[in-house]
């Protein structure tokens, strides 16, 4: 018999196994003081104003993430700002809380903050209160923000209240239709609903990028609201904003969507623009204002475009709907934005990298046809984050994601220095899953190895001369019209992406050539190789946690990515790679992941080349079918065959840990100067740091957030 917990802790969530143990949340400063003050006052008060525009983007995925984060949010806000977490642990002894349930509830409330919503940016799912919802009650009755509105407080507490600890199974994870929560469609919306979306935005060539279905009947018919995000509802621009007829049903595109924030975010744009280093960055930010003012992906292309000829600037940045991995159809992009310094000692070494491109491309396992006539050197920088906005930050990124410009005009690298330092430091004693002798290794290596295997490449073909090289014949498929690798592959396109630029860095980090530009050369070489490869197949069994039985799907791209490649690897065999059931040192079941570094150049080299061929000729012939065919199988969770990985799921679920949320800092003008604020690693630190992000208009903020929510309020049901 199914039995559900009353409440569960941040990085927990409901699992039919009842594996639950008390994981506790890692804090750590997104460190940018040293770098930051090292700006001139001009480059200071660019990376204040681009700050603050992505800090006000940003509190759209509210919006894109679920029906009540926006409303939880204000809640939170409400009460912190009238009693800070120092001030408010008094009130919540006198509610009746221990130390312990207070410390749960600012847990809570870091981890709303720092996924910007109540479901986890990595993994999708769903996390609750560590408390028992009548204590967290209690707290909000006796707060001061509930002696002064009581009416307001309790309105807000009644709008959320069910939905914040609710664990019914669709609102367990995000997901479309019956399988998840989203708020990138209507309620009523299906897979059918989405495709049929996709086929009519790309028979008018617009990108669904910044976009929203809502799904409506009229006389039996499907009637559709596309909803662009803009600061304008009407105006002139050049997105056809008008009522049309597909297929038997009518599509009327809007514009408006999170209107105020994108009138916020253009604001602060423009006052970033009087402090731009050069044209390009006055231009890219020309345009990406005009993206969010009338809502046109074609303006913010070409903002992107004089980004990119932005070659190292001492402040970098990028903003705008960016990454498609939380929209259950692959096609929306989630908001972000980031300000960072340049990291100029480790941008050097990618530099070198980036240089000895066009040698090392000719090595890639595929026939030079399907690569471009001419190799478009991207922009590849180490960079130390200021500010980054939106669900969770990664260790790097390679942007743009419009697949036109990468393939004819180029993109940037992007690796976040202060995000892998403290990413990557790992104890020894939490090192699940690998022999002895290999955790010293990992430790050491791990972050030198992350930087060797950064490595993504995109490449064109023409479908009039290319024969395919696993079957010898001409392709027969190619991308057609307004298709896009995204639209194309959808739902499976952004792990699939992120599975071939994996086995892009395997493969090329085997190349002598490579590693001796980041320094590292024979015996050491040798190692940087062994965990890197090692941290592909751990990462691969690690991946599990984020495999839904139940729905038989994946809930993050990068991990099965992973867990796809260590499928690859054990299918090679000869001892390449191991993965064993054992009992741990507890008594409890747990495994043992092992990799023959004698092999790696051998079978492994062989079994990373085959596959990548095989990737690469189904995304660039647009081969769906193929494609997902071969992703679909070795993706696949199953108890058969030589290994149960469900069984192994389970053990990874009983040993997991807690991800790291990271505090950062804000910027605020005090006279002429922009000064730093930064903030203890803790849960209460995290909190006070959105106290004090909004402080000139938080009001205004929050109760344009709940009008925004509740317009939209009857659309989820």
């Amino acid at each position: 018999m199914d039995q559900r917990p009353t409440y569960i802790c941040i990085d927990q969530i409901w699992k039919r196994s009842l594996l639950f143990e008390r994981i506790i949340p890692l804090f750590d400063p997104l460190d940018c003081g040293e770098a930051f003050r090292l700006l001139s006052p001009k480059e200071q008060l660019y990376a204040h104003y681009l700050s603050r525009a992505a800090w006000y983007g940003g509190l759209v995925v509210l919006l894109q993430t679920s029906p009540e984060s926006p409303t939880i949010y204000v809640l939170l806000q409400k009460i912190f700002r009238k009693q800070p977490p120092a001030q408010l642990e008094a009130v919540a002894t006198a509610a009746g809380l221990s130390s312990e349930e207070y410390q749960a509830f600012l847990v809570y409330a870091a981890g709303l903050y720092a996924n910007m919503g109540n479901y986890k940016s990595f993994g999708d799912t769903k996390f609750i209160p560590n408390l028992p919802k009548e204590k967290f009650k209690a707290l909000v009755w006796e707060s001061q923000a509930y002696k002064e509105n009581p009416g307001e407080i309790e309105t807000l507490w009644n709008s959320c209240s069910h939905f914040l600890y609710s664990l019914e199974d669709k609102q367990k994870q995000l997901g479309l239709g019956n399988k998840g929560i989203t708020t990138y469609f209507s309620g009523n919306c299906c897979l059918e609903d989405a495709e049929l979306a996709q086929k009519f935005l790309d028979s008018k060539n617009l990108s669904a990028y910044n976009t929203r279905l809502f799904k409506k009947e009229s006389d039996g018919k499907r009637c559709y609201e596309v909803r662009l995000a803009a600061a304008v509802k009407k105006g002139e621009a050049e997105t056809p904003c008008s009522m049309f007829e597909f297929e038997d049903a009518s599509f009327s595109v809007q514009r408006g969507d999170y209107a105020f924030l994108m009138e916020k975010v253009s604001q602060n744009l423009e006052k970033a623009k009087a402090y731009a280093a050069n044209e390009n960055q006055a231009k890219m930010l020309e345009e990406y204002i005009r993206s969010f003012t009338y809502g046109s992906v074609d303006a913010h292309k070409e903002g992107s475009r004089f980004w990119i000829k932005d070659k190292g600037p001492i402040v970098e940045s990028y903003i705008g709907f960016i990454e498609s991995y939380r929209d259950p159809f692959g096609s929306r992009g989630e908001f972000e934005g980031f300000v960072a310094v340049v990291n100029k000692a480790m941008s050097a070494r990618f530099a070198q990298l980036v240089s000895s491109a066009e040698v090392l491309l000719p090595e890639l396992p595929w026939p030079t046809a399907f690569e471009k006539d001419r190799f478009l050197k991207p922009d590849f920088t180490s960079l130390d984050v200021l500010t980054f906005a939106g669900s969770g930050i990664p260790a790097g990124i390679n942007i743009p994601n419009y697949d036109d410009i990468r393939q004819t005009e180029g993109f940037k690298n992007v690796s976040l220095g202060n995000v892998l330092a403290v990413a990557y430091a790992t104890q020894k004693e939490k090192l699940t899953f690998l022999d002895e002798k290999d955790k010293d290794l990992y430790i050491k290596w791990k972050g030198p190895s992350f930087e060797v295997q950064d490595d993504k490449g995109k490449f064109n073909f023409d479908q009039a001369e290319v024969r395919n090289p696993e079957t010898g014949e001409l392709v027969s498929l190619w991308y057609k019209g307004s298709e896009t690798w995204d639209s194309k592959f959808s739902t499976i396109a952004s792990s699939y992406e992120e599975c071939r630029a994996e086995c892009v860095g395997l493969y090329l980090c085997l190349n002598k050539q490579v590693l001796s530009i980041f320094g590292h050369e024979g015996e050491e070489a040798e190692e940087v190789i062994y965990v890197n490869w090692l941290n592909m197949v751990r990462a691969g069994l690690l991946g599990l946690e984020f495999y839904t039985p139940e729905s038989k799907s994946w809930r993050q791209a990068h991990m099965q990515a992973r867990f796809v490649i260590l499928r690859v690897l054990l299918e090679a065999g000869e001892g390449l790679v191991t993965l064993s059931e054992i009992t741990g040192a507890d008594g409890r079941p747990d495994a043992l992941i092992t990799l023959d570094r004698s092999k790696i150049h051998t079978v492994g080299k062989s079994a990373i080349q085959k596959f990548l061929c095989k990737l690469q000729v189904h995304k660039s012939t647009a081969d769906v079918e193929g494609g997902r065919a071969l992703y679909e199988g070795y993706s696949a969770v199953t108890s058969d065959g030589s290994h149960n990985f469900l069984q192994f799921r389970e053990t990874v679920l009983l040993r997991k840990e807690a991800r790291k949320m990271f505090v950062q800092a804000n910027t605020q003008i005090k006279g002429e100067a922009v000064e730093l604020e930064e903030y203890e690693s803790s849960a209460a630190g995290l909190v006070q740091s959105f106290i004090q992000r909004f402080p000139e208009d938080a009001e205004e903020v929050e109760a344009q957030l709940l009008e925004l929510a509740s317009r939209d309020a009857t659309c989820w049901c």
